[in-house]
């Protein structure tokens, strides 16, 4: 008991000494960039830091013990378990693009940030106390003890592998963006330097490093994310608290609204029907709770009941910043009201709008004035002029979704330290999700494939050796994707999260609750689920015309969008040479608005797969032969409530 007292108060130092010398750091920053110190010093001086401390903290945590590599020694406190699983999961999408979805949608944005809140809540009754009892590695390390060996395990780690690699790629991708415009880097090399200090947090040191890592990223994505709401919130409400302030800017919001044209989509109350709300959010839910980098995190805990409390903590700490977001979006949109309400016009941009020519300056995509990229003050005039508009209103500027919170400092007039530490905070929240992902599939490729199906009897250090190979190679490959800047970027992180919940919650959740789910079953629904849902999501993107002319009585195209769909092919079969493929351009990009089963959108593809997974797993295993006495003896022991791990590497579940 001792020494557990002691390792906690010097964890709690460490953790106390890490955030005062953060804080510390950043209003130092702050002082002398108010005496003078350039902008383009306070910026590389604050991220350039906080990235060097992300790799210390990592290299200092190396170790050369299998179970502290992978699984951290099960010694993790809950709250900073907790603190690193909701580090792992913000993400980009988290951190930029929950705020951004209110911002554009109002409250139809609700979806990302109740499907994710339910996702937490569903694990941890589910799935994360019985996972932790196993004494599971990974999460097809479980599902090999429950459904009896290799076959499970395998199609477990090919789900694994499909789902973490997206989400990586595109947190690679994220990384890039937000350092080439925080930092003026070129995005190629940001991506690869972004890479570099991922490796260095978790390459030596596994799951141990990776989590002190994450629970010192998530402190700086958590002040970047809530300081300059604060201010915010104080400065235009009195209120320091964003979370019950920003119902007064909803009210200006709606008066200003009320009077002018809006901006980007009114800030109603939700304008889709339960198809288009409810099924995405129960999607993202159910999704969310099948991440494999998410559940591997209740592997490193102490006890059964530390799981619990830790999945209660990252709730918590997913919902201080997701509940800050509709805040960021209010005040950001309110903001934008009073800026063309002052009397903006194309002559006077530059002096009263002098954040949104910087920010234009950076990136011409990333602002819109009068239709037109605002590449600088002589643009934005003549794109008014040709559009006849003299005085900007707010329905003459369109902002990038992805800026919105880069730019809330300045949109406020806070230091540009402020902005420095809200890029760093974007860093942080996509180097912690890429971490974590890329760690699952090094964990899965090295213990689950080389350990457990190709050399069991592999010593400790070879184990070791073969995961950190399989790490370099799955993060080269992720960042190599990554620069390539795929198109469909916003698409993966969505796929992943359906193509986890349809190939692997049903099998999850019938292999702890019901002990009837044979191997047989369980592989035939993992395939089936995960194949459906693989099948939708490619065949509607990538073959839309084929699918809809396959499909098309279970369309919800309109009679009209069926009439363009049959002009449109009759035009490209008609044409020839470059008007051929301009006409087939025209016609899978108006495809892809019809090409769905009963209207349902590729975010919620599992609809689909996860029935189909569920009721394949209850058929199959109702006319195949029953678990074993083993096996049911293995459910039994993970269900009984105490803290004792059932799979220990030389016991009777271990296969």
């Amino acid at each position: 008991m001792g020494d557990r007292r002691g390792s906690s108060d010097k964890i709690n130092g460490a953790f106390l000494l890490y955030c005062v010398g953060f804080v510390s750091l950043a209003l130092l920053l702050a002082l002398l960039g108010a005496i003078g110190l350039p902008d383009r010093v306070v910026g590389p001086l604050l991220i350039g830091s906080t990235l060097l401390a992300f790799a210390v903290i990592g290299l200092a945590n190396g170790t050369m013990q299998a179970g502290d590599f992978f699984v951290a020694g099960r010694r993790i406190p809950a709250v900073y378990n907790g603190m690193a699983t909701a580090a792992g999961w913000l993400a980009a999408g988290g951190f930029l693009g929950l705020a951004a979805s209110f911002y554009l949608l109002g409250r139809d944005g609700l979806v990302l940030m109740l499907g994710w809140a339910a996702g937490f809540v569903l694990a941890a009754a589910l799935l994360v106390p019985y996972l932790r009892k196993s004494g599971a590695v990974t999460v097809p390390d479980f599902l090999a003890a429950r459904y009896g060996g290799n076959p499970a395990r395998l199609v477990g780690v090919v789900v694994l592998l499909c789902c973490c690699f997206l989400l990586a790629a595109a947190q690679l991708h994220a990384a890039g963006l937000v350092a080439g415009l925080v930092l003026g880097m070129d995005a190629d090399v940001a991506i690869y330097a972004g890479l570099g200090v991922v490796l260095s947090c978790m390459m030596f040191g596994g799951m141990r490093a990776l989590t002190w890592t994450q629970v010192a990223q998530y402190v700086v994505l958590a002040l970047a994310y809530l300081v300059p709401a604060i201010w915010m919130s104080t400065a235009k409400t009195g209120n320091p608290v964003p979370y019950f302030a920003y119902g007064e800017a909803l009210r200006q919001i709606g008066l200003m609204e009320t009077a002018q044209p809006v901006v980007q989509g009114p800030f109603g109350p939700p304008g889709h029907d339960a198809k288009d709300f409810l099924l995405p959010v129960i999607c993202l839910a159910v999704g969310t709770a099948s991440m494999p980098h998410l559940l591997m995190r209740s592997f490193t805990t102490p006890s059964v009941g530390a799981a619990r409390f830790s999945a209660a903590w990252a709730l918590l700490f997913v919902l201080l910043i997701c509940a800050a977001a509709p805040a960021y979006a209010a005040f950001a949109r309110w903001a934008l009201l009073e800026l063309v309400a002052s009397g903006l016009t194309p002559d006077n941009l530059p002096v009263k709008a002098a954040w949104l020519m910087r920010w234009a300056s950076i990136d011409p995509s990333l602002v819109e004035i009068c239709g037109s990229p605002a590449t600088d003050a002589a643009a934005v005039v003549i794109a008014c002029a040709e559009r006849g508009v003299s005085t900007i209103g707010p329905g003459d500027i369109r902002l990038a979704p992805g800026m919105i919170v880069l730019a809330m400092p300045d949109m406020v007039g806070m230091p540009y330290v402020a902005s420095a530490l809200v890029g760093a905070g974007a860093l942080a929240a996509t180097l912690a999700a890429a971490g974590g992902l890329l760690l699952a599939i090094g964990n899965a490729l090295g213990h689950d494939v080389y350990h457990k199906m190709i050399d069991r009897e592999a010593s400790p250090d070879r184990r070791l050796v073969v995961s950190r190979v399989m790490l370099l190679a799955a993060a080269v490959l992720a960042a190599h994707t990554a620069s390539s800047r795929p198109s469909d970027v916003v698409s993966l992180v969505s796929w992943a999260s359906s193509l986890a919940a349809s190939g692997l919650f049903p099998a999850l959740v019938l292999g702890i609750w019901w002990k009837r789910a044979t191997t047989a079953g369980a592989v035939a629904g993992m395939l089936v689920g995960f194949g459906v849902c693989l099948y939708y999501l490619l065949a509607t993107h990538y073959g839309a015309v084929g699918f809809y002319e396959i499909w098309s009585s279970f369309s919800s195209a309109s009679p009209e969008a069926a009439a363009e769909f049959s002009r449109l092919k009759a035009a490209w079969l008609a044409a020839a040479g470059d008007a051929k493929a301009a006409a087939r351009v025209e016609l899978n990009e108006h495809a892809r608005t019809i090409a769905d089963w009963w209207g349902v959108k590729s975010l919620s593809a599992a609809a689909f797969g996860a029935p189909a997974g569920l009721l394949t797993i209850v058929i199959v295993s109702v006319v195949t032969r029953g678990p074993s006495a083993e096996v049911e003896g293995f459910i039994n022991a993970i269900r009984t409530p105490d803290d004792g791990a059932v799979l220990d590497p030389n016991g009777p579940y271990n296969r």
